[in-house]
């Protein structure tokens, strides 16, 4: 199965960063956490990859071009500097694709861009690059292969410091719950889809808006349910939470690391 990854945005509430560099660029530690997306689906055995550019693609283009594989593995230097080898390596079995989808394209245009490099897939997995998760892969896979659904995504607890409340028609507050407490479940932007998705796709829609009514109104899109680790980077205090948690090789989402 390939893997879609949508690399396009312009992560405006993470400007200062952005400005220089696109969001999924932004670095946990040595990596940026596109790196990690793809780290992580790779340790499950996907690594077969499809990035959907967009926002300074020649940033994403030139760091896989230069990869550095010392900055994340162990490796021997000899003879002055002059002989390195390496002990292991991140990405030497990966295969990216890299794919210009448009500037200012939406999500589901990007996912219609790269239709092409789909042929044959008749099942590929996607993902917005800007979440980090423990979700188990393999169980998610094979939930959503018996399933027979078109689509699948993950839904997770929203972590935000928000508040859910109910007024009635005066206005008048009726209740009032911490978010995390409501029992509410966003989409955690980790997809699994089958061919047929592009028939339910119109041209310029955004994927998660009239596609997947279409697909929940004939029964076919399935929600799985994740109760572990999972963060979004977002703004800088969720960045600044990420990169605590690698700092101190706490970092829940690394399941590479044989640690969870």
């Amino acid at each position: 199965m390939k893997v879609v990854l949508f690399c396009g945005g312009f992560g405006m509430r993470m400007r200062e960063y952005s400005e220089a560099v696109p969001k999924p660029m932004v670095p946990i530690g040595y990596r940026p956490i596109l790196w990690h997306v793809m780290k992580y689906y790779a340790h499950y055995g996907y690594k077969d990859f499809v990035l959907c550019l967009g926002y300074k693609a020649d940033v994403i283009k030139n760091y896989f071009r230069n990869y550095d594989e010392c900055l994340s593995n162990d490796f021997v230097l000899s003879g002055g500097g002059k002989n390195l080898q390496l002990l292991s390596s991140d990405i030497h079995d990966w295969r990216i694709t890299f794919v210009d989808t448009g500037l200012t394209s939406n999500i589901g245009q990007r996912l219609k861009a790269v239709e092409k490099h789909l042929q044959g897939e008749e099942v590929f997995l996607a993902n917005y690059t800007d979440g980090l998760s423990d979700v188990n892969l393999h169980e998610l896979t094979d939930i959503f292969l018996r399933s027979n659904r078109v689509a699948c995504f993950v839904s997770v607890k929203p972590v935000a410091s928000f508040h859910m409340i109910t007024v009635d028609e005066d206005g008048l507050v009726k209740s009032i719950e911490h978010i995390t407490k409501s029992g509410a479940r966003i989409n955690g932007g980790f997809f699994l889809f089958r061919r047929e998705i592009f028939q339910y796709m119109k041209e310029g829609e955004e994927l998660v808006e009239e596609p997947f009514r279409r697909l929940i109104s004939e029964g076919q899109l399935l929600s799985y349910s994740h109760n572990k680790f999972w963060a979004c980077m977002d703004t800088f205090k969720e960045l600044q939470v990420l990169e605590d948690l690698y700092s101190r090789g706490k970092a829940p989402w690394a399941v590479w690391n044989g640690k969870h």
